[in-house]
């Protein structure tokens, strides 16, 4: 079978592999019918170190049960399962907590690990019964591109609203205007905000953000973007901050736009090494909370509005490529050409 593997920086290929197969009775096959080059596969891309053998690329996906371990209870061969970034056995404690990112005996797709990347013709899923959701509808239903944000994006940019506390018309900012923070735009919306700024530059993704529900745009940097924000807010700046890119100065900006009393939900996989401003954010009651989101426990709550058409996370999607064609997926998105790709192998 093929599957996509990183090499170094820069160096991806797609590459015949050995098949996917069963290991344990709680395993599952799926053959992959969608998957996509997430934002955060970028950082490897521009920063890997060489590395023998590669790793296997890829952490969202859907795809069809072509067969099950003797164990696994909750999916059958055929069915049609979105598969979360990260696999989870759904019984632990932390599991129960609706935490399966801390699952005790689970792990990441596409990270080097003990599951490989879903940037393939095909995927072993580990702890299926915890992990895979099945969808109700066909293979090829029009609503695929949104339902495949349901296995990362969408529910990370929900998960940042939710650790922000996004509430009734309140004003939510969201620093960020890749594909997490444009669902994170959508999440804010679906929660009642009153307000909506986004920050960001891309002429093509404001547009997109407005269909969203952002109010404001704000497309200063630093110092002078956290001087506009406050400017927008009557000097209080916003109550919820949605930091959905990961670095430093992404972090910096959220942490001078929130107002006191306000919360910061963090889900760009963190390139810094710390908080700064501990003083003002002790002194100004102000809540910083997130991770990597439970994108699994959130399904059974986003499915319904994406099934009855009340959100279109699927339009973050603005190019289509084969398996073969990963690899300029990946260049089109480093060069900011593409906002989001989906796979189709």
């Amino acid at each position: 079978m093929k599957a996509t593997v990183m090499y170094r920086a820069g160096d991806v290929r797609v590459e015949n592999v050995p098949d996917a197969r069963l290991i344990e009775p709680t395993d599952a096959l799926i053959r992959i019918t969608r998957a996509c080059v997430c934002g955060s596969d970028l950082w490897p891309y521009r920063e890997m170190a060489p590395l023998a053998g590669g790793r296997r690329m890829g952490h969202e996906a859907i795809g069809v049960v072509s067969d099950v371990g003797k164990d696994v209870r909750t999916v059958k061969p055929g069915d049609v399962v979105v598969m979360p970034f990260a696999y989870s056995d759904g019984t632990c404690e932390l599991c129960h907590e609706a935490l399966p990112t801390s699952c005790v005996h689970g792990g990441f797709f596409g990270v080097g690990g003990q599951a490989d990347g879903a940037q393939a013709e095909a995927l072993r899923v580990p702890l299926a019964d915890g992990t895979l959701y099945a969808l109700p509808v066909g293979q090829d239903d029009a609503l695929m591109p949104s339902l495949l944000t349901l296995s990362d994006v969408m529910g990370t940019g929900h998960h940042a609203a939710l650790c922000a506390r996004v509430r009734e018309h309140a004003i939510a900012a969201v620093v960020g205007d890749g594909a997490v923070g444009l669902c994170g735009v959508i999440a804010a919306k679906r929660l009642g905000a009153g307000r909506i700024i986004l920050l960001g530059r891309h002429p093509g993704r404001i547009a997109l953000a407005k269909d969203f529900g952002a109010t404001d745009i704000v497309t200063e940097r630093g110092e002078e973007a956290i001087e506009r924000v406050r400017e927008l807010t009557h000097g209080f700046g916003a109550h919820s901050v949605l930091e959905c890119v990961g670095s430093g100065q992404a972090m910096q900006t959220a942490m001078g736009i929130v107002r006191p009393g306000g919360a910061v939900g963090r889900v760009g996989v963190p390139h810094y090494e710390a908080i700064t401003a501990g003083g003002p954010t002790f002194f100004n009651n102000i809540t910083v909370s997130g991770g990597p989101a439970p994108v699994r426990v959130y399904i059974e709550d986003l499915l319904p509005d994406i099934l009855e058409g009340r959100i279109e996370p699927g339009r973050v999607f603005d190019r289509t490529v084969g398996l073969d064609e990963v690899p300029g997926g990946y260049g089109a998105m480093d060069e900011r050409k593409a906002l989001k790709v989906l796979i189709k192998p």
